[in-house]
């Protein structure tokens, strides 16, 4: 078993939600290739700003895989800004495994998250991607501070 931390943004998170189904941009298909029935994949929101106010990163569910990945190009999430007119058409099925009362504040773990090797500049390791296999580890640590 394999696990993910999925990234995100508020709006698209009211999809998974909404709808049990994870998306990436074509791009990103050697990436969602990967994962396999059952494989446990964590929500993670971005850090966004909310006209005055910084919402800080943090996870707020964890699913299951249910499908393989599947192909469909049916406007359900929305596109971020610097995207152009994405709609992220490889998917997946989720099943919620559980959905957070508290989401779990992801700075706070930095230190102790063995995926990220750069402690300082720990951006990089999510930068500019869909989604990132994490050690089953970091898994559990993040597992054991959720509510």
């Amino acid at each position: 078993m394999s696990y993910w931390l999925c990234i995100t943004t508020e709006e698209n998170w009211k999809v998974i939600k909404q709808k049990n189904v994870w998306g990436v941009p074509e791009r990103y298909k050697n990436t969602i290739a990967k994962v396999k029935l059952g494989d446990k994949l964590l929500i993670y929101l971005k850090q966004e700003r909310d006209k005055e106010q910084i919402k800080e990163p943090r996870i707020v569910a964890v699913y299951e895989a249910i499908s393989e990945v599947f192909k469909d190009s049916k406007r359900i999430f929305k596109s971020p800004p610097n995207m152009g007119n994405e709609v992220f058409p490889l998917r997946i099925k989720l099943k919620p495994i559980k959905i957070f009362s508290t989401p779990v504040d992801f700075k706070s773990l930095i230190p102790k998250l063995k995926f990220i090797k750069n402690k300082k500049k720990w951006t990089g390791h999510l930068m500019g991607k869909a989604m990132r296999e994490i050690p089953e580890e970091d898994y559990n640590l993040i597992m054991s501070v959720a509510e």
